[in-house]
């Protein structure tokens, strides 16, 4: 079941000659339907009555008058006609016109289509994410990430080896010289690629965990290097 929009329409009538003293009668509306489908058929309609009760007692009545009004009238014009009422409700200052507010509440398809355009927000735009070896930093989205200085040396290693699963003992020895005191161990290096990760925001799985054997650098569509001019070291 769908809706199709009523609309009124007066037909063009070529001007013609009218003798003097004769009273003409403008020609009546002609009343159809848009948006019917095939195979479909009118089975009532739909007012859409925009009117708070502020509005109402302005006007010197109420909603249950206006509505009892409304079906009278409907009784009149079309005795075997069925009607059904319903208010719609809107939280207290939710604003907006209240004949927009109706629509949505009664499930309106083009109101809640259009209601539904004004509250998705445009997808966030992403560049991707740009390893500059030259310039050893890391591009997120055009934004510069935070990464230390470990952690950048970590990303490079695996970069230069693209494609290689790298073992946790080889990155320790890579990385850190027997005389450095933080130097982790093959438990905590996971401590310092889980760190490198959550900088790299939604690019994180560049950054591959091998189950058993180590980590990876997997590179993206949305992933480019910058290498330097000469060989980038795996220590600067």
């Amino acid at each position: 079941m769908s809706l199709a929009t009523a609309d009124l329409t007066h037909p063009y009538a070529a001007p013609h000659a009218v003798p003097a003293g004769v009273e003409t009668t403008p020609p009546a509306p002609t009343r159809h339907l848009r948006a019917v489908p095939a195979g479909t058929e009118p089975r009532g309609f739909v007012l859409y009555v925009g009117i708070d009760d502020a509005k109402a007692a302005a006007a010197g009545t109420d909603l249950g008058a206006i509505v009892e009004q409304l079906k009278k009238l409907t009784a009149q014009l079309a005795p075997s006609a069925e009607t059904y009422a319903a208010v719609a409700l809107a939280p207290a200052g939710a604003g907006g016109r209240d004949v927009d507010v109706v629509r949505l509440a009664l499930q309106d398809p083009s109101a809640l289509t259009k209601h539904r355009q004004a509250e998705d927000p445009e997808p966030e735009k992403r560049s991707g994410v740009v390893i500059d070896l030259s310039r050893k930093r890391i591009l997120l989205d055009e934004e510069t990430a935070g990464v230390t200085y470990k952690e950048f040396e970590l990303l490079q290693y695996l970069v230069l080896r693209e494609g290689r699963t790298i073992e946790r003992a080889e990155l320790i020895s890579a990385l850190w010289s027997d005389s450095d005191d933080d130097a982790p161990n093959e438990r905590t290096i996971d401590v310092h690629v889980r760190r490198l990760r959550s900088k790299l925001g939604a690019y994180e799985d560049v950054v591959r965990t091998v189950r058993g054997a180590g980590y990876r650098f997997d590179r993206h569509a949305d992933v480019s290097i910058r290498y330097a001019s000469t060989p980038s070291p795996d220590f600067f």
